[in-house]
C-alpha cells in the first residue's frame, strides 16, 4: 500500500507547476516538522487545487502518514482521497453558534483517530459559517489537549472566495412593501 502510494505521488508530484510546487512543500515541511501552520489554497475551478490535495495524499500516505479529508459538500468529498463531508467526520451538529463543539467524546476512537493525525485537508471551507470552523477548532484544542489552533494539527484549508454569495445590508424589508 505504501509503495502504491509513493508510486502515485511520484508520478504527480512533476507535474506540479512552480506555485503548486512551493505549496506542497510548505505543507509538506508543516506536517514533517509537526509545526501546525495552517494554510489556505485559494483560487477558481480548474486552478489545481483538488491535484494538490491528492497529491498531498498520496505522498504523505506513503510515508505512513494519517491525512483526512473533508469538504464542504459531498459532492467536493468524493474528488479528495478518502474525502468526507466535514459533518459527518468532524459530528458537526446541525444547530451551531459560536459556543459549539463536535459531538463525540474526548475517549472515543474518533478523537483517537484525530490526536493520531498529521494533516486535515478541508475544501470549499469559505461556504461554510465560522462557527463550524470554531467548532473543530475547540474539539481538536481539547481532544488533542493544546491551546493551539486546531490542537497543533496543520490544516490546509481550500476555497475560492469568488463562489461565495454577496451579502447586502439593507435598511429596508427584503420582501413585500414596507
Amino acid at each position: 500500500m505504501k509503495e502504491e502510494q509513493t508510486r502515485l505521488a511520484d508520478e504527480r508530484i512533476p507535474k506540479l507547476n512552480e506555485e503548486q510546487r512551493k505549496a506542497f512543500d510548505e505543507i509538506v515541511e508543516a506536517v514533517n516538522t509537526k509545526s501546525g501552520q495552517i494554510f489556505f489554497l485559494h483560487g477558481p475551478g480548474g486552478t489545481g487545487k483538488t491535484y494538490i490535495y491528492n497529491t498531498l495524499c498520496y505522498f504523505l500516505h506513503g510515508q505512513g502518514k494519517i491525512i483526512i479529508c473533508v469538504a464542504s459538500s459531498g459532492i467536493a468529498a468524493l474528488l479528495i482521497i478518502g474525502g468526507r463531508t466535514s459533518h459527518s467526520c468532524f459530528k458537526i451538529p446541525i444547530n451551531i453558534d459560536e459556543l459549539s463543539s463536535c459531538q463525540f467524546g474526548k475517549n472515543s476512537d474518533l478523537a483517537a483517530l484525530f490526536r493520531l493525525a498529521d494533516l486535515i485537508i478541508w475544501d470549499e471551507a469559505p461556504m461554510q459559517h465560522q462557527h463550524i470552523h470554531e467548532a473543530v477548532d475547540h474539539t481538536f484544542r481539547d481532544v488533542r489537549g493544546s491551546d493551539k489552533p486546531f490542537g497543533g494539527l496543520s490544516v490546509v484549508f481550500g476555497g475560492d472566495f469568488q463562489q461565495i454569495l454577496p451579502i447586502h445590508a439593507c435598511s429596508g424589508p427584503l420582501f413585500g412593501t414596507p
